[in-house]
């Protein structure tokens, strides 16, 4: 009897490994979405439409990208600083639960980015289309050919910009010379200081996605693609672990395939805010003091709804909302504006 009783219980711990193998939580019954930086939280509205109504994640980062690039006076979208030529070129990427994803860069006069991402994933065998060809592609499939032309403000950046036209990326962060109320991210001398919306949620069936989009570094040179539509890199969705996305110096980003690793991270059980950590500490520990005048923040969201941030600088946000909570909040972070 005592030896039936233990090949009962030995048969019915397998089938339970069998069902819920290593690495895999249950989702949390409400959804929920979390972006970067404090306009994250209007983004995040736009993107709970979907999802207060049992919507699939995919269709809730999707959402909020495009109202992201909606947008005037900001760093996503048309109306972003140029490069260096005076063209303003966007990069995005989107991925799903299936690890179904797509992607464009140097996409010019296309209004919504994102969208065409997802259409790659959808429609081509393909990953990742990139300038005429991306642009091709989405005017074959119904977006409009916009005017090329910059927004007042990127314009005015821009002319400021010619003056000495030096490539210095300075330090992106959202509060450090902000003025309010505002534009998103207009600071007291007109110009914009980050430029990358990243989104990644959980629906309430327990289906995990994830999106991006930039206008990339303002007055950068042409044809420079940061992270922001590099799966792997600026967004990396594993819809067993959880999802990760990131925003700053992308080359950075790329060098150790910094949403990736943050997923990998939570993979071996660390919580979103220590694996994001560990990978911050990966870039600063490469070079310190070239880490001191840099900015990467990753953010991540896990399988059980739990998410958390980490920078290398001061002044990285994120913002939350679920149903039982919507709030900004900031970040631990190696340095104090370059400062230890």
């Amino acid at each position: 009897m005592e030896r039936r009783k233990f090949l009962q219980l030995s048969s019915f711990g397998a089938s339970m490994l069998a069902l819920k193998p290593p690495g895999i939580v249950k989702a949390p019954t409400n959804p929920i979405i979390v972006s970067t930086w404090a306009d994250g939280k209007r983004v995040n509205e736009e993107a709970w439409k979907v999802l207060s109504k049992g919507g699939r994640a995919l269709d809730a980062v999707e959402n909020g990208a495009r109202w992201m690039e909606d947008q005037i006076n900001c760093c996503v979208g048309l109306g972003a600083n140029p490069d260096r030529d005076g063209i303003v070129t966007l990069d995005s990427c989107i991925m799903d639960e299936h690890a179904n994803c797509g992607a464009v860069a140097a996409l010019e006069r296309i209004k919504h980015p994102v969208s065409v991402a997802r259409k790659v994933m959808e429609l081509t065998p393909h990953v990742l289309l990139v300038g005429q060809g991306a642009q091709q592609f989405a005017i074959e499939n119904g977006f409009k050919l916009e005017p090329q032309e910059l927004s007042p403000s990127a314009k005015d950046a821009y002319e400021k910009w010619l003056e000495k036209s030096e490539y210095k990326p300075e330090i992106n962060i959202e509060n450090k010379k902000s003025i309010n109320p505002a534009p998103p991210m207009l600071l007291e001398d007109g110009s914009f200081n980050h430029d990358t919306m990243g989104i990644v949620a959980l629906d309430a069936s327990g289906s995990m996605s994830g999106a991006v989009t930039t206008s990339g570094m303002g007055f950068k040179m042409r044809g420079r693609v940061g992270d922001s539509p590099i799966i792997g890199a600026g967004l990396f969705v594993d819809n067993e672990i959880g999802a990760a996305t990131s925003s700053g110096m992308g080359e950075e980003v790329i060098r150790i395939c910094g949403t990736h690793l943050v997923v990998e991270f939570m993979r071996q059980g660390y919580n979103p805010e220590t694996a994001c950590r560990l990978a911050v500490e990966r870039i600063v520990n490469r070079d310190p003091e070239k880490a001191k005048g840099l900015q990467v923040g990753f953010l991540a969201l896990d399988k059980r709804g739990r998410y958390g941030a980490y920078a290398v600088q001061k002044g990285f946000e994120f913002a939350v909302k679920s149903g039982n909570e919507e709030k900004i909040l900031g970040c631990k972070y190696v340095y104090d504006y370059g400062v230890t």
